[in-house]
């Protein structure tokens, strides 16, 4: 990233700011004004508010570790959406809703969670997520060539695995997998939203009266055996888990597998020496990104970033994939390497936010490339690249279907 922009400009620049680009290029790259400007520079807001763009990858780290900036999205603006009267008048989705909250209220509702996503726990799965991975590789061939891998392969692996997890019925999907998608949409009034995650946390609020009476072997049973934790702060944490953990992973898996069969020698290599996958994870993420826009943080105090300066309640955007394709991160970051060394990106986030589920989403994304490619040997694109339908209208980016052949 260039040099940010001097700190006597800044008003001037304000007048200025620019919406955030969310038209990605190329189906994955950035926009190239989020990769050729400065590492910190004005943005204006959805909400009309003028803040800051954060792209450069140390800039990025210390707004996100820094405890000056606060994760209370209800204090400030959003980048693609108003925030609704009501995430604001709850302080975020209400009680639970840990993504939205800082120290210490955000440790003590986390650290409940953290005995289910421990590296030994997720190891344990593996035998299980390669069992579902199977199984979904068996669905995805018996529905015929050409065949959607989004539909038969990347949503229900994900979909399975967090199901398992939390103990929800996979057979009632379609509930939250609808009201997911309702949430993540970009261009959508606060009122839809509203409507989505009430959906999702009634649909939980039923299972979590359910696993009160009769608990189980599950995250949401233990969580109702925590006395101090009412009905409304359960299902807020478990829809919280419930949406991350089969959205992000899903267009990973769809989203990695397009990209690579648009780079034939990376697939190559991945197919001749399977050592090569759980860096080549690494380095998928790092080149996709697949959160548009977010994090979001709100300055509690002026502060001083990549120098500028930051008054107090600005909103602040880190984009993430221009964050992983600064030449400070990585050398060339703008080729996809499933050889490279593993890097520090900001994939899965960065500091006391920094993603819950991220090793079982590694273990889920391993076990998925590398069970896909063993496979179909001969996997193909069934439609020309740009016949594909991306994600552009939601939050976290990927391709509605993926068709492919074989």
């Amino acid at each position: 990233m260039s040099a940010p922009s001097s700190a006597p400009h800044q008003a001037h620049q304000a007048h200025q700011a620019p919406p955030y680009p969310r038209q990605r290029a190329n189906y994955v790259d950035p926009a190239p004004a989020l990769i050729t400007g400065p590492a910190i520079s004005p943005l204006r807001f959805v909400g009309g508010s003028t803040g800051w763009l954060v792209t450069g990858y140390h800039e990025a780290r210390e707004v996100l570790r820094d405890p000056r900036f606060s994760a209370e999205r209800w204090r400030g603006d959003d980048t693609v959406r108003p925030v609704s009267q009501n995430v604001r008048e709850n302080r975020g989705n209400g009680p639970g809703s840990f993504l939205s909250m800082d120290a210490p209220e955000h440790g003590h509702y986390r650290g409940l969670l953290t005995r289910y996503f421990t590296v030994r726990r997720m190891r344990a799965l593996e035998p299980r997520i390669d069992g579902i991975v199977t199984d979904c590789l068996d669905a995805l061939q018996a529905a015929g060539k050409p065949a959607d891998l989004v539909e038969h392969f990347a949503l229900p692996v994900p979909s399975l695995v967090i199901c398992e997890m939390l103990g929800v019925p996979y057979a009632e999907r379609e509930t939250f997998q609808r009201a997911s998608a309702q949430v993540l949409v970009q261009d959508q009034s606060g009122g839809q939203f509203d409507q989505g995650m009430r959906t999702i946390t009634d649909f939980i609020g039923e299972l979590t009266a359910a696993k009160r009476r009769a608990p189980q072997d599950d995250l949401i049973s233990y969580l109702t055996s925590v006395g101090e934790l009412s009905d409304v702060e359960i299902n807020n944490m478990a829809a919280l888990l419930l949406i991350a953990g089969h959205e992000t992973t899903t267009n990973m898996l769809s989203l990695g597998t397009f990209v690579l069969l648009q780079n034939p020698e990376q697939m190559r290599r991945l197919r001749e020496d399977d050592a090569l996958v759980p860096g080549a994870v690494e380095e998928l993420l790092r080149y996709l990104s697949i959160v548009n826009a977010f994090p979001v943080r709100i300055a509690l105090e002026d502060v001083e970033i990549g120098g500028v300066t930051v008054t107090a309640g600005q909103s602040v955007a880190v984009s993430v994939p221009a964050v992983n394709r600064d030449p400070a991160l990585v050398d060339e970051p703008h080729t996809l390497d499933v050889g490279r060394p593993r890097s520090s990106h900001l994939a899965f986030g960065y500091g006391i936010h920094q993603c819950l589920g991220a090793n079982l989403a590694r273990i889920e994304l391993a076990a998925g490339y590398r069970g896909l490619l063993g496979r179909f040997p001969d996997l193909a694109l069934a439609v020309a690249p740009e016949e594909v339908r991306m994600r552009s209208d939601m939050v976290i980016y990927g391709a509605h279907e993926l068709p492919v052949t074989w």
